[in-house]
């Protein structure tokens, strides 16, 4: 799963800097499949539960989920979610991230994107042997609403390893006298989804698209993390750090 990791960083850090104005959500799906089939994994999301698409690009105010689309063109100024999966060894990989099309970016995005990833590694942070699972829950919703921002509750973390979704599920809100006490070897897919505005999301009609109900913008980002005698690990990283 450590080397699935490295190897979904990669695949991600690449297509990410193909996300520029002009560039469809397909193209970015497509770029995807190649680096994969380069490097002898499988999607792992495309057919799972009938999801279409390759990976999910999610725009603006999209949170997860979204279908690849030729039509789709990406502009300047949209913020852009980019969830990968992959499958290979008989083990998967989850990880997202979201970026910026500009050059200067809006202090109220700068700060939903900070905010998010700081709600992550405080989650990460939280991920160590003898913590409850809600542990890392709460410390998620703290991050995200000392920051005056709302969190995503519709969309949860959750195990991974030989099947994409495992138990245990990872709330990103909660108290940490709640979930499974976390022993050393679990590894979970902890991704904060983080909102300007209301937390409530609609699923378009494609089945499958979730956007904020108010049609604020959103950001998610995700690592893998193995739960280890000498801390949490992050597996989702080129440089394998913890």
């Amino acid at each position: 799963m450590q080397e699935n990791g490295r190897i979904l960083s990669v695949i991600l850090t690449k297509v990410k800097h193909q996300a520029k104005p002009g560039v469809s959500t397909m193209d970015l799906a497509d770029y995807a499949l190649e680096l994969m089939e380069h490097e002898k994994c499988q999607p792992a999301f495309f057919g799972y539960r009938g999801f279409p698409g390759t990976i999910c690009v999610s725009v603006n105010e999209e949170t997860v989920h979204g279908i690849p689309r030729k039509n789709r063109l990406l502009q300047a100024g949209d913020l852009v979610k980019i969830d990968i999966g992959i499958k290979k060894y008989g083990f998967y990989a989850d990880m997202a991230e979201t970026v910026y099309l500009g050059n200067e970016m809006p202090a109220e995005i700068e700060k939903l994107i900070q905010t998010t990833k700081e709600a992550l590694r405080a989650g990460i942070c939280s991920a160590i042997a003898g913590n409850t699972l809600g542990k890392i829950s709460q410390s998620i919703q703290n991050a995200v609403e000392h920051r005056g921002l709302s969190v995503v509750r519709r969309f949860v973390g959750h195990g991974i390893g030989r099947s994409l979704h495992e138990k245990p599920p990872v709330p990103n809100f909660g108290s940490e006298d709640q979930g499974p006490q976390l022993e050393n070897g679990m590894v979970l897919a902890i991704e904060p989804i983080a909102t300007n505005g209301d937390p409530d999301v609609i699923i378009k009609d494609d089945g499958w698209t979730a956007v904020t109900r108010n049609g604020q913008l959103s950001a998610h980002f995700e690592h893998m993390v193995a739960v280890t005698k000498s801390g949490p690990k992050i597996l989702t990283s080129t440089c394998q750090a913890g």
